[in-house]
């Protein structure tokens, strides 16, 4: 499984932390109409249980955008993706449809308030990452943003540069349905509390819709 380390300055600015980390061989396909039922129901049932101004209440989005201050970014110009994907669901914006894997990433996400990074783990050069703060001019394309202003964001990078934002992820190792081996991190900025479960879940689903294997799992807390 890959090792992540945490750069001190992440460490020295942002506390609690906490990361859930899964990897695992998928079978990817094309959007999945049984996944895209069971992703409009709990679009609904979310939209049922909270307001829209309660968006940012949650504790997950909640921590994510404190730490994007913390680290030197306004979360109101960046925001957090679960955050995102939350608002375009409460203004009645379609999700967009990518693929199996990609999909499922985001309704974990929307359900429990954490952005999560979804990689292609055959993309990713080396065995480490490591996970820091965003410099001045750092190249970073994200998926469907083109160049990003990644500075001041938490950035994990590998030995080639930056692969994923609570933002937006880089096309560089994004998943698509070749990809056989998925990392997928749920950045936890809340603490480890919760990530168990959304771990749990999330594997339910990948065996489910992607005939996930060989799964390996781990949590990581900075205190």
């Amino acid at each position: 499984m890959i090792a992540i380390n945490i750069d001190s300055e992440i460490k020295e600015n942002v506390k609690p932390f906490g990361l859930g980390v899964v990897e695992c061989n998928i079978r990817n396909s094309e959007p999945s109409e049984t996944l895209w039922a069971l992703i409009d129901k709990e679009m609904a049932l979310l939209k049922e249980k909270i307001q829209f101004d309660s968006i940012k209440q949650n504790p997950a989005i909640k921590a994510t955008r404190e730490a994007y201050k913390a680290c030197g970014k306004d979360p109101s110009r960046y925001r957090p993706s679960a955050e995102a994907l939350c608002r375009r669901i409460f203004h009645d914006m379609d999700l967009y449809r990518i693929n199996t894997v990609v999909d499922l990433i985001n309704l974990v996400s929307f359900l429990y308030g954490y952005s999560i990074g979804g990689f292609d783990r055959n993309k990713i050069q080396g065995e480490v990452l490591t996970l820091g703060i965003g410099k001045a001019d750092e190249p970073f394309e994200g998926i469907g943003r083109g160049l990003l202003n990644i500075e001041g964001l938490p950035v994990y990078r590998d030995m080639v540069g930056g692969i994923g934002t609570p933002t937006s992820d880089n096309e560089r190792t994004k998943l698509t349905i070749g990809t056989t081996r998925l990392l997928m991190i749920i950045n936890g900025y809340s603490g480890i509390n919760g990530l168990g479960e959304c771990i749990t879940y999330s594997k339910e689903l990948l065996t489910k819709f992607a005939s996930a294997t060989e799964i390996e799992e781990n949590i990581i807390e900075i205190k």
